[in-house]
Formats: C-alpha cells, sequence, structure tokens
C-alpha cells in the first residue's frame, strides 16, 4: 500500500508523538489528534503534547538494566522522547529523570517544527476509517473511543481496570525452601511453585502486612475495588485468617518434605513458556514499591526474591494484544489500524514510548508497501513486542520491560555478568536488523 495521505495518529501522549516524529522522519505527513484542551482526562494537567503524568522519573540509566538497554536502543533509533529526556535531564543518580514542562515543549516544539506535520485539537470518537492509522489513546482513553474500540475487538478483549500481582525472576528464587505441585495433585511436581508458611510465620507475614504503607489513591483513581480482584492488604486487614481462606489456602497442598498441610501457602504460576518468570498469585496490591519489596522477601524462598514487576492495582484501558495484534502491531482482523503505547498491554513512560516507535516504522512500512521485519527478541524493543503479541492470552496483562521477558541465556554466565553479556548481545543485533532493515 503507498498513500500520500496523512497518517493518522490519534493520542498526544508518549506513544502518539513518538510514533508521528517516526514517520516524519521517513517523510510521511501526519495529523496528529489530541483532545486536550478541549477535553481533559482526570490525570492530565496541561495541554502540552507527551505530558508525563505521574512521575518525572524514566527509571535506571545503565544498560546492564532492561529499562536502561531499551532507552539505549531507542536512541540508536533516533527517538524523539530520549532527545527531549537528554535536553531536559534533572540530576537524579543513576536515573534518568527530566523537568516534565521542558521535555514535553521541547517534544512538542520539535513537532511542530516539521512541515508535514500537523495537530488537530479535538477528540476522536471513532476510530478512522482510512489506513494506515495508529490508536495510542493511552490508558485514560476516552469513553466515546472506548465503546468504538470495544465494538471492532469485542468487549471481551478491552479491559479497564488493572489489577497486577509482583512478577518474580525464577533464578532468584530458594528452590530448597519452596515445592512443585498442583492443589489435590497426589503425584510428584506440579504446575506452581509452593511457597509453604507455619503459623508463626504466617501471622509474622500478616502482622507486617497489614501496617505496611501503601500507595495513595490519585485524583482520577476510584477507591472502590472489584470484589474478585481485591489487594492483598485490604483482604487481610479483614481478619487474620481471611488470606488463609483466601488466596493463601492450604487446602489440597501437602508439603513433601513434612507429609502434611502447612498452615497458609503463597502459591508462584509460571509467567512464560521459558518459566523463567512466576506470578504470585492472588497478590494484587497498592502497597509501595519498597513496602512490597520488604514483605514479601518474609515468604519463605523468596528472601532473595527479585522482582521483574511489583504489583499495583489502577485504572487502566488495554486491549488483549496476543488476540488482538499480529507482530507489526496491526489489528489481524483489520489491517492497516495499529496500536501503540500502554493500551496495547505495557506499563511504563518508555515502554509506552517503546511501542509507539516501532508502530510508527511499522505504519511507514506499510505505507511505502515494503514488510515490517520486528526487532530480534534479544533485544529490549523485540522482546517487549513478543511478549504483548505472542504471551498467554487467557492470563494476560500489562508488563514493564524486565530480562526475564528476554530469551533465556544457554552460556554459563555468572548472575552479576547478566546484564553486562544481554547488553551486548541486544546491541549487536539490534545493529544488524538496523542494517537489514535500512533504518
Amino acid at each position: 500500500m503507498t498513500t500520500g495521505r496523512p497518517i493518522s495518529v490519534i493520542g498526544g501522549g508518549l506513544a502518539g508523538t513518538e510514533a508521528a516524529w517516526q514517520l516524519l522522519k521517513r517523510g510521511h505527513a501526519v495529523d496528529l489528534f489530541e483532545m486536550r484542551p478541549a477535553k481533559s482526562s482526570p490525570a492530565h494537567k496541561t495541554a502540552l503534547l507527551a505530558e508525563l503524568v505521574c512521575s518525572n522519573s524514566l527509571r535506571a540509566s545503565s544498560r546492564e538494566n532492561a529499562v536502561g538497554l531499551l532507552k539505549e536502543e531507542m536512541r540508536l533509533l533516533g527517538s524523539i522522547m530520549i532527545d527531549s529526556a537528554a535536553k531536559a535531564a534533572v540530576p537524579a543518580g543513576r536515573a534518568l529523570a527530566v523537568d516534565r514542562r521542558l521535555f514535553s515543549l521541547f517534544t512538542e516544539n520539535q513537532l511542530l517544527s516539521r512541515e508535514r506535520f500537523r495537530l488537530i485539537r479535538r477528540e476522536c470518537t471513532e476510530i478512522p476509517d482510512t489506513a494506515p492509522a495508529i490508536i495510542a489513546t493511552g490508558p485514560l482513553t476516552s469513553d466515546s473511543l472506548a465503546a468504538n474500540i470495544a465494538s471492532l475487538t469485542g468487549n471481551r478483549d478491552l479491559y479497564f481496570y488493572d489489577a497486577i500481582s509482583p512478577i518474580i525472576e525464577t533464578d532468584s528464587i530458594d528452590f530448597d525452601q519452596v515445592f512443585p505441585a498442583s492443589r489435590y495433585d497426589d503425584e510428584d511436581g506440579g504446575d506452581y511453585l509452593n511457597c509453604p508458611l507455619e503459623k508463626e510465620a504466617y501471622e509474622l507475614f500478616w502482622n507486617a502486612l497489614v501496617a505496611a504503607e501503601e500507595v495513595p489513591l490519585r485524583d482520577f483513581e476510584d477507591a472502590k475495588f472489584f470484589e474478585g480482584c481485591l489487594p492483598v492488604e485490604v483482604i487481610a486487614k479483614r481478619g487474620i485468617e481471611t488470606l488463609v481462606f483466601g488466596p493463601m489456602k492450604p487446602v489440597g497442598l501437602r508439603d513433601p518434605r513434612t507429609g502434611k498441610q502447612p498452615y497458609a501457602v503463597v502459591q508462584l504460576r509460571r509467567e512464560n513458556r521459558e518459566a523463567t518468570l512466576y506470578n504470585m498469585v492472588g497478590f494484587q496490591t497498592k502497597l509501595t514499591w519498597p513496602e512490597q519489596r520488604r514483605i514479601f522477601r518474609m515468604i519463605p524462598g523468596l528472601k532473595e526474591a527479585e522482582f521483574a514487576r511489583l504489583g499495583s492495582i489502577h485504572r487502566n484501558t488495554y486491549i488483549n494484544s496476543p488476540v488482538l495484534l499480529d507482530q507489526s502491531l496491526q489489528l489481524r482482523t483489520r489491517p492497516g489500524i495499529f496500536f501503540a503505547g500502554q493500551i496495547t498491554g505495557v506499563e511504563g513512560y518508555v515502554e509506552s514510548a517503546a511501542m509507539g516507535l516501532l508502530a510508527g516504522l511499522s505504519a511507514a512500512r506499510l505505507a511505502e508497501g515494503r514488510p515490517f521485519l520486528p526487532p530480534p527478541p534479544t533485544t529490549a524493543l523485540g522482546a517487549l513486542l513478543r511478549y504483548i503479541t505472542s504471551a498467554e492470552s487467557r492470563t494476560f496483562q500489562p508488563m514493564n520491560v524486565n530480562f526475564g521477558i528476554f530469551p533465556p541465556i544457554t552460556e554459563r554466565i555468572r548472575r552479576r555478568e547478566r546484564g553486562a553479556y544481554r547488553a551486548e548481545r541486544s546491541l549487536a543485533d539490534l545493529g544488524q536488523w538496523k542494517e537489514a532493515c535500512g533504518y
């Protein structure tokens, strides 16, 4: 498909501005639709493009950290987000943090300086009829557009509530303290790892949990949680035994080392095919991240746990991408319609912009009549793309970039050296991919 018409990008957040920038760099005209200031969301405070609505931190800078590696890959692909962040950076130790207003101004001004860019400030209530078009409306998609997306994708594949349990890197679990078993399964092994607690250990854990510091609700969040996905600390505060009859029930589980049923159990469910990640079943939480690390490491087997993702509960609109999107970020049922940003099921500023970058590259290739080649899964960009388009669809939840979604390392490398190894491998593979694609 080739077209001289402008490519529509709906949403002026991080993903939308990144997608627009990648298209403009490749000579395509862009119409960027942003509903602010005529209509705003409860989270936004300004009408500026690429507004950072919560924190001013873009997290770790080191390439040996997954998000730092992702930023480096984006820099090598000419990311507007990374360029604006460098210009607006403020001191933040080993993290990259920015002056939020300057960051947005740099981004908006760069886009407005391009001749083939048009900023249209009005709400889009429907997906455009013409393709290519990119939907990058973020976690607070307006009700009217969300309804249109639901009619296109199917209501069962559009989610408005995000209840997330922590995810743990497998090689940080102490397997001497846990046992594999499925409930009521008398055979050896099972689908879950089980962390057993006796009564004294459980009561210490419960006391720490109910006294822990929680993340305060933001103005646009509703304190009314769904009964089916209550924060674990809310359940605990209903009584000291509630967890034992809820997410920590030991019924049907026997510890093969003692031959007995534990007093309580925390179950870990495999998160990916490679078994490099495990999910804490039923442990969605509003605890602060330091408190999650402190308290969940009290659980037997998790003393040295490394968290690929920490828990949260908040309003979030996202689609069931493994069902709906192919690896070019196009709808399987409607080619030419792309999704980008948090609505695809990624978490975090950098991850949202990264999916905008890939959607922009992919839409450009479609407009030019050329196929899109996904980045290798050994890269941070490729690992994220693979996760959102091929994860288990029945349990799909938003994810930050982390090394647990990368292909396993088959070489014998010490744990503290794995970040450097992954970074070197990733950047080498990204270079080859860039050359093959002509980027």
